[in-house]
């Protein structure tokens, strides 16, 4: 995992996504392939989001609590996440342009 992308579980999920900061939040598992093909597009928008917005993942192999909470059926998944409150979500590999724009509105 790198530096810039935070591992979410049970124990810090909710204390996460309930700050003021916008975190984008990817729903993947490690035997998932377009999970591993968007994984570097999340590190480039992690960069470039720093200070202003968090990207965060959740292993859905590892805390299905989380992704049956939020109706996640199909990986990766992202969900924008600001104060608790969904912003915005999107299902299956995105160009980095359309993740960037998702995650400005919450700005």
């Amino acid at each position: 995992m790198a530096g810039n992308i935070l591992e979410l579980t049970s124990t810090n999920f909710k204390t996460t996504v309930e700050s003021g900061t916008p975190v984008l939040v990817d729903f993947w598992a490690p035997w998932c392939g377009p999970c591993r093909v968007i994984a570097p597009i999340l590190e480039e928008v992690a960069k470039e989001f720093e200070g202003k917005a968090r990207v965060a993942k959740v292993n859905v192999d590892d805390s299905p609590d989380i992704a049956s909470q939020f109706g996640v059926r199909g990986i990766p998944t992202l969900i924008l996440i600001k104060n608790g409150q969904i912003q915005g979500q999107m299902v299956g590999v995105n160009p980095k342009s359309s993740i960037v724009s998702l995650v400005q509105k919450s700005l």
